[in-house]
């Protein structure tokens, strides 16, 4: 088990499977020693985490799904390291997208659910550049969708 992992269990979190593609891509591209890791969306054990930021869903229950994504976002890096997380450097980017209505300005706050998570996982390693958008609507109603890039030895 590699200190993340064990960190993760510390947290109390086991990475799932990488969830497979949904469509016509790959769930993550290895360039050199960055990974860039395709969109992850907002699904927990009891499956998809939906619904629209300033409407259905609290600040809180954003951030968690955003947690989620990184939970995702992380298993599918252990999958491009071949099963060793201990080859991560470093997290580089996150782009976030929340689905929101119009006058939702807390998507910053959403994401952090995932930056938080990722530094308390990672430690220093988990900090990293970032966006955090809204979006008028998400694949299959989900609350967040996250994309990463890592890098990696």
């Amino acid at each position: 088990m590699s200190q993340i992992e064990s960190r993760l269990a510390e947290l109390g979190v086991t990475l799932p499977d990488a969830p497979a593609p949904a469509a016509n891509y790959v769930p993550f591209v290895v360039v050199g020693t960055l990974v860039h890791i395709s969109g992850q969306i907002s699904q927990g054990p009891d499956g998809l985490i939906k619904g629209r930021l300033g409407a259905d869903l609290s600040v809180e229950q954003g951030a968690e799904a955003a947690k989620r994504c990184a939970i995702s976002l992380l298993a599918q890096l252990k999958k491009a390291c071949g099963g060793d997380l201990s080859r991560l450097v470093r997290a580089v980017k996150l782009t976030g997208f929340v689905n929101s209505t119009a006058d939702f300005t807390d998507q910053p706050k959403v994401i952090n659910g995932a930056s938080d998570f990722l530094v308390a996982a990672l430690g220093d390693a988990g900090r990293h550049a970032r966006s955090a958008v809204s979006a008028a609507s998400l694949p299959l109603g989900v609350a967040v969708e996250i994309e990463g890039i890592f890098e990696i030895r």
